[in-house]
C-alpha cells in the first residue's frame, strides 16, 4: 500500500522542531523526499538524520526566509535535487518573546520588533510563494500550505503584531487559492491553537490555566497533530480542497 504523498517531493520551513519536524516526519512516512529548511542549520540537519535513519530520504537546504535571494536559491536546490516541488508547507516562524515583546499591548511593541515579525511571519510566507509558484506552474500543478494560527482567524491581547501577521497569512493564502486555481495548485492554511512547542511554553508559563480554560479539550494539541492535518492538505486525497484556513485547535474556535 503506497502512502499519502508517496513519490512527491516537498519543502519544509522551519522544518527543525515542533510542526515543522512533526510535519517533515509525517511527510516521510508517506513516501515523499523532503526538503527541511530552517533558520537553526543544526535543528534542521538534526530533522534529516531522523527520516533517514528510519529509511526516508530527506536533505537539509537552509535560508534566511526574509532573503529573496536565500528563499529563490533554496527552491532552486530542492528542483536541482528532486526534480520537481510538489508539495510546500511554508511553517517558519517566530513568537512574541523572540522579539522581546511578551505581553505587551500594542502601543507598547517596539518599532523592530513590529518589523521583524511581520518580516518572519509574513513576508517570509509570501517569499516563499514567490519562488514556489512559478515552479509549480511550470510542471503542472502542486500543493502549498501556508502555517496560519487561531491568531489569524480572531483577536489576541498582548500579540498584536503576530495576530495581525497571521491574519496576513490567511488573506494571502486566499488569495493565492484564487489566482492560481487554473495552474491547478492548492493553496491551504492550517491554523493551529495552543501547541506543545517551544513557542508556547513562556505564554503557558504566565498563563496556562487560563488559556487552557477556553479550550474545549482542555489540553494543549500536538505537533504531530498538526502534521496530520497539513499532510492530508498535501495529498490528492484533499484534491478539491483550496483557499481554505483549517483550524486545528480543541475546539477553541467553537466556543
Amino acid at each position: 500500500m503506497t502512502g499519502l504523498l508517496d513519490g512527491k517531493s516537498a519543502l519544509i520551513t522551519g522544518g527543525g522542531g515542533g510542526i515543522g519536524r512533526a510535519t517533515a516526519l509525517s511527510f516521510a512516512r508517506e513516501g515523499a523526499h523532503v526538503a527541511v529548511s530552517d533558520f537553526d542549520t543544526e535543528t534542521a540537519a538534526e530533522t534529516v538524520a531522523l527520516i533517514n535513519a528510519a529509511g526516508g530520504q530527506a536533505m537539509s537546504v537552509n535560508a534566511d526566509v526574509t532573503d529573496a535571494a536565500q528563499v529563490e536559491a533554496m527552491i532552486k536546490t530542492v528542483v536541482a535535487t528532486y526534480g520537481r516541488l510538489d508539495c510546500a508547507f511554508n511553517n517558519a516562524g517566530i513568537a512574541g518573546f523572540q522579539v522581546d515583546a511578551s505581553g505587551k499591548k500594542t502601543h507598547e511593541w517596539s518599532e523592530a520588533a513590529f518589523d521583524r515579525m511581520i518580516a518572519v511571519n509574513l513576508k517570509g510566507v509570501w517569499l516563499c510563494m514567490a519562488a514556489e509558484l512559478p515552479q509549480m506552474m511550470a510542471q503542472g500543478g502542486g500543493a502549498i500550505v501556508n502555517t496560519g494560527s487561531i491568531a489569524g482567524l480572531v483577536g489576541l491581547r498582548t500579540s498584536s503584531a503576530y495576530v495581525a501577521a497571521k491574519h496576513g497569512v490567511v488573506g494571502l493564502t486566499k488569495t493565492a487559492a484564487l489566482e492560481y486555481a487554473d495552474a491547478h495548485i492548492r493553496v491551504n492554511a492550517v491554523c493551529p491553537g495552543y501547541i506543545r512547542t517551544r513557542m508556547t511554553e513562556e505564554s503557558m508559563r504566565r498563563r496556562g490555566e487560563e488559556l487552557m480554560a477556553l479550550v474545549p479539550f482542555h489540553r494543549m494539541g500536538t505537533p504531530e497533530e498538526i502534521a496530520e492535518m497539513v499532510t492530508w492538505l498535501c495529498s490528492d486525497r484533499a484534491s478539491y480542497v483550496t483557499g481554505a484556513a483549517y483550524n486545528v485547535d480543541g475546539g477553541y474556535m467553537a466556543t
